[in-house]
C-alpha cells in the first residue's frame, strides 16, 4: 500500500461500549464515508475516543490521503452497520472501513481501493465480499458514491478494487511459476506439513476466547504471538 497502515487500538475501556470486545470472524468489508468534509483519519480515531462523543458507533479502519489507522482489532466486533447485533448483522459480520472527505480525495479513494483489494487478496476474497453501509441498514452511505440514487461511485470503487486485486493475484502466480521449485517435506523424516488458512483461522477463532477472557497484557501478548506463528504456518501475514 502507497500510504503507512498504523495500529492505533482504542482502549477497551472506552466510553459507550464502542470497543465491545466480541469476537469478530468477518466475511465482508463494509465501505463508509465519514461524513465530515474537514476531518482526518488521525480526527477520526481522536474522535472515538474523545469525551463529548456520545455516540456507540465505531469503526475498524480509517483511511485518508496519508495513512490509515486500524482503530478496533480486526478480529473484534466494531458497531458501524446500523443494523443491531443479530449474528447475520453487518456489525457481526464484517470489517468496516471509513473512508475520509477531506484533503485530496481522489487520492483517499485510491488508497482505499489498495487498501481494500490487498485485504481480499490476504483473506481469499473476492468482490462480492464487499458491501456499503446502505446495504444493511438502508442509510445513505458511502454518501459521495450515491451520485443522485445511481451509485455510480460505488460501483466505480468496486472496479478499481478488482482491477487491483486482479493485479496482485497475477502477481502471485507470476511469483510461483519463477521461484524454484521445493520438495516436498515428508513427514517421516521431520517435515512440516503446513496448515491450511482456513484451519490456521479456525484456530485462531478458538483461541481468540482466551485472549478476550483475560486483561493480562503477557497473556494476550503471548495469544498474538501464537496467532501470527498459525498465520505465518499457513501462508497468510502476521497481524
Amino acid at each position: 500500500m502507497a500510504v503507512p497502515y498504523i495500529k492505533d487500538h482504542i482502549p477497551s475501556s472506552t466510553a459507550r461500549n464502542r470497543r465491545p470486545g466480541l469476537i469478530l470472524a468477518p466475511r465482508f468489508i463494509t465501505i463508509h464515508n465519514t461524513a465530515n468534509e474537514k476531518s482526518t483519519a488521525r480526527n477520526e480515531r481522536a474522535w472515538l475516543v474523545n469525551p463529548s462523543n456520545t455516540a456507540t458507533a465505531s469503526y475498524h479502519i480509517v483511511i485518508d490521503d496519508r495513512e490509515a489507522i486500524e482503530c478496533i482489532p480486526t478480529n473484534e466486533v466494531s458497531w458501524h452497520a446500523g443494523d443491531g447485533s443479530g449474528s447475520n448483522s453487518g456489525n457481526r459480520t464484517s470489517i468496516s472501513i471509513e473512508i475520509c472527505e477531506s484533503g485530496r480525495y481522489e487520492r483517499t479513494l485510491e488508497n482505499a481501493s489498495d487498501l481494500v483489494a490487498a485485504m481480499l487478496k490476504e483473506r481469499g476474497w473476492g468482490v462480492e465480499a464487499l458491501r456499503r453501509h446502505h446495504d444493511w441498514s438502508g442509510k445513505i452511505c458511502p454518501r459521495l458514491m450515491y451520485d443522485n440514487g445511481t451509485w455510480k461511485g460505488w460501483y466505480n470503487f468496486k472496479d478499481n478494487v478488482a482491477a487491483k486485486l486482479a493485479v496482485l493475484n497475477k502477481q502471485e502466480e507470476t511469483d510461483m511459476e519463477t521461484r524454484p521449485a521445493q520438495p516436498d517435506p515428508d513427514p517421516g523424516e521431520g517435515g512440516e506439513q503446513m496448515l491450511s488458512a482456513e484451519d490456521a483461522n479456525k484456530i485462531i477463532l478458538f483461541l481468540s476466547a482466551a485472549y478476550m477472557s483475560t486483561e493480562v497484557a503477557e497473556a494476550r501478548k503471548e495469544y498474538n504471538r501464537l496467532a501470527n506463528e498459525l498465520r505465518k504456518a499457513s501462508g497468510q501475514l502476521p497481524q
